[in-house]
């Protein structure tokens, strides 16, 4: 109410202000425009002024009012296909998560430059493109994904690594692997996925020299690296072998260097002796493989290894049961141990001690390498009851079935 009468007020002012001032002639206005001569009272020409200046204010409101209206309706279409390109992102998120690839990656490939994170529309469509086997579509899918964000390279390219393993594309996984390493050197996923690459390449050299590197960073059970490293460099001593035998190579050379590129703990490792004194025996090196035999189960005892001491012949027989027997002062009651000193008195032809070794072994433990042993040598010996007994309990503990036989 009072805006009213302030108002009313001043307007009120304003004429008494007009009508005072025209009563004195305060000339005239000419204004001359090319051939047009325009000329008008002085008040005329204020009041026309005004006017001209109040039309001009109302068309600059209108313009401006038009433009945020224009602008109002471009930010409602922008968030209609915002929420349009949500609507078909879940969609083929759905689709993907179902199986459904073509679909999928139609449905997140058209809704990614709309999407508010277009990386991800484009990595998941680049997996359905994979899945479908579409390697081309996935390629350029995953240009689109690094170019639609910044910074984005190193997901992308393990994405892409990622795809081309499940693809069974492995020399491009190893390529793709290689250019992440060297852009993020101690990446945890990277190496990870650059082991099982390397893994499935049966790349035994790349992955020895990566191992270290995994260990360092933890990425592993250490047991389960513990394993990793023995198949690693089983795999290489075999190789080794087979490289050597193939050049007929007679002093395995490249298999006797590879064994000291080993790790310490390879080398200490029973299991890995155990491959390489094999080896060593296979190409015709036994005194060789004797020798690192005598000398880790003198400062390291195994099963295992006294196992295959006693199939392998050194070029000293005797000194070979001579060290084999002070190791019985220390266990006496290792079957394993006794199974070795009998074939090793067979070596040196002590057939007495060999069956009592044997006896002695069976007593302790029922093996069937021990019972074939002492079954040969007993029939060898003439002791054919002996030996058939044996050879019943044998077919028995193999368990043959009770099958007619044709009589002597």
């Amino acid at each position: 109410m009072m805006r009213l009468v302030i108002i009313l007020v001043v307007a009120l002012l304003l004429g008494l202000g007009l009508s005072l001032g025209l009563q004195y002639d305060l000339g005239y206005i000419r204004i001359s425009l090319g051939n047009y001569l325009v000329e008008t009272n002085f008040w005329v020409g204020v009041v026309l002024l005004v006017v001209l200046t109040l039309a001009l204010m109302l068309l600059i409101s209108a313009v401006r009012r038009l433009t945020r209206g224009t602008g109002a309706v471009t930010h409602w279409l922008a968030r209609s296909q915002k929420r349009r390109a949500r609507r078909r992102t879940t969609e083929g998120l759905l689709a993907l998560a179902e199986g459904n690839w073509p679909h999928a990656r139609k449905k997140l490939e058209s809704s990614a430059e709309q999407a508010d994170t277009p990386l991800i529309n484009y990595l998941a469509a680049a997996q359905a493109a994979s899945e479908a086997g579409d390697h081309d579509a996935v390629d350029e899918l995953l240009r689109k994904a690094f170019e639609s964000t910044p910074g984005s390279d190193l997901a992308v390219g393990i994405t892409q690594a990622q795809l081309q393993l499940n693809a069974n594309r492995l020399e491009q996984a190893l390529a793709t692997l290689v250019r992440l390493r060297k852009q993020a050197p101690h990446h945890p996923f990277v190496l990870k996925l650059l082991k099982n690459t390397y893994l499935r390449l049966e790349d035994w050299r790349e992955l020895s020299k990566l191992l270290p590197e995994l260990r360092k960073r933890q990425l592993g059970d250490p047991a389960e690296l513990d394993r990793l490293e023995r198949t690693v460099w089983h795999n290489l001593l075999h190789r080794a072998a087979e490289e050597c035998r193939r050049q007929g190579n007679q002093d395995l050379s490249t298999l006797t260097r590879l064994w000291d590129e080993l790790p310490s703990s390879m080398r200490r490792d029973e299991h890995t002796i155990r491959v390489y004194t094999e080896l060593l025996a296979k190409a015709g090196q036994e005194a060789q493989a004797e020798t690192l035999l005598r000398k880790v189960l003198r400062n390291h005892w195994s099963d295992e290894l006294i196992h295959l001491y006693g199939r392998i012949c050194g070029s000293k027989p005797d000194e070979q049961l001579l060290a084999a027997e002070r190791w019985l002062q220390d266990r006496p009651n290792n079957p394993e141990l006794l199974l070795a000193l009998g074939r090793l008195s067979l070596r040196n032809e002590l057939w007495g001690k060999a069956r009592e070794y044997f006896e002695t072994s069976l007593h302790l433990r029922r093996s069937q390498e021990t019972l074939a042993e002492l079954s040969r040598l007993n029939a060898h010996m003439g002791d054919e009851d002996a030996s058939m007994r044996l050879m019943q309990g044998l077919v028995k503990e193999t368990g043959l079935p009770e099958l007619p036989m044709p009589k002597a």
